[in-house]
């Protein structure tokens, strides 16, 4: 089987995301699924190894395919300051996000020169990129500014297996994303709605190979009662579910959100479409935090990431888990064609 290379982004030095690079490196499914590749400061990939214990080699490569990847040997693309291996761990640091950046750059351009297969990036910490001077929200946002694209979402994906009831997963796609509550309700919008509704058809689809069932959450309690407790309901949301029923897509809603996500882990549906950040991230979290996968929808690049952030208070202490970095690469490879949606090596 043609395993796929994937870039590992280190992401923010001071937090989590080279340790959990350096032990999911160490696991043989991992090796098993794709080729990987370490994007970021060898130097602090090398303490996080000895750190784990892995005993891997960290070697810096100028380009991927200049050695080959193993349990053992850990290929490095070097970026980010020369000083940024002294950054305090769990300290904001405008060195760290820039070392962050660079690494997320990097790796973009790998893959939209078709060096590189996809995408599996370690957290950043946003205030951490702004001191670097780059006003980005989150990876999401720049990575779309990268690759030139207008119409993108955030999605969680939790794979199949306890507690999800379905064969397929869930996916959790938002219409809104990094912004302050008040404003995703004042930018919410049928056209935005409906295009979140087709990106998560398309991803579903193209795991099933069938057309998925998608819930659509409403935005206030009780979907809005009627128009008790708010109108969005009935202006913004029914009529882009309507559109979406008339182009084909399988959707419902809007449907209270508390209520929907239970109908989706027991398998009524296999995709959701959540309004904000929390209303979906806190669902999706609650069902499996560290089997969940952050997937970037409408990127011409395969892009996937850990579901948490850089948890400053457990970095480089040794204790952090790697399995939704292991995820991320695993669903990655198979967002590459290369794996079957369920089951492990």
């Amino acid at each position: 089987m043609h395993r796929p290379r994937i870039a590992l982004t280190l992401g923010d030095p001071a937090g989590i995301g080279p340790e959990i690079v350096a032990a999911a490196w160490a696991r043989p499914e991992v090796h098993a699924w794709c080729r990987p590749l370490a994007v970021g400061p060898p130097r602090v990939l090398r303490r996080a190894v000895a750190l784990r214990g892995t005993r891997a080699q960290v070697v810096e490569v100028d380009a991927p395919d200049q050695v080959d990847p193993s349990t053992d040997v850990i290929p490095c693309l070097a970026c980010g300051p020369e000083d940024v291996d002294r950054v305090p761990a769990g300290s904001i640091d405008g060195r760290a996000g820039q070392a962050a950046y660079e690494a997320v750059v990097a790796a973009a351009g790998l893959a939209l020169q078709r060096r590189i297969d996809a995408i599996a990036t370690a957290p950043l910490h946003k205030e951490a990129l702004y001191r670097a001077g780059h006003v980005y929200p989150g990876h999401t946002e720049l990575l779309a500014e990268l690759c030139g694209t207008r119409q993108f979402a955030m999605m969680l994906y939790l794979g199949p297996g306890e507690p999800l009831r379905s064969p397929a997963g869930l996916a959790v796609v938002h219409v809104t994303l990094h912004t302050a509550l008040r404003q995703a309700v004042a930018v919410l919008s049928e056209d935005e709605v409906l295009a979140k509704c087709r990106l998560a058809h398309q991803f579903m689809q193209s795991l099933m190979g069938q057309t998925p069932r998608i819930g659509v959450c409403a935005l206030n309690p009780h979907a809005g009662e009627g128009g008790l407790f708010g109108d969005e309901e009935s202006r913004i949301i029914a009529p882009a579910v309507r559109r979406g029923q008339a182009e084909g897509l399988r959707l419902q809603g809007p449907l209270p959100a508390d209520t929907l996500m239970v109908r989706a882990r027991d398998g009524e549906f296999e995709a959701v479409v959540a309004m904000y950040h929390d209303q979906g991230h806190i669902a999706v979290k609650l069902l499996g935090m560290y089997r969940a996968v952050n997937v970037t929808l409408g990127l011409p690049i395969v892009r996937t990431s850990v579901a948490h952030g850089t948890a400053f208070d457990r970095a480089w202490q040794g204790c952090a888990d790697e399995q939704s970095m292991v995820e991320a690469i695993r669903v990655a490879a198979r967002l590459a064609g290369q794996l079957p949606l369920a089951g492990r090596p």
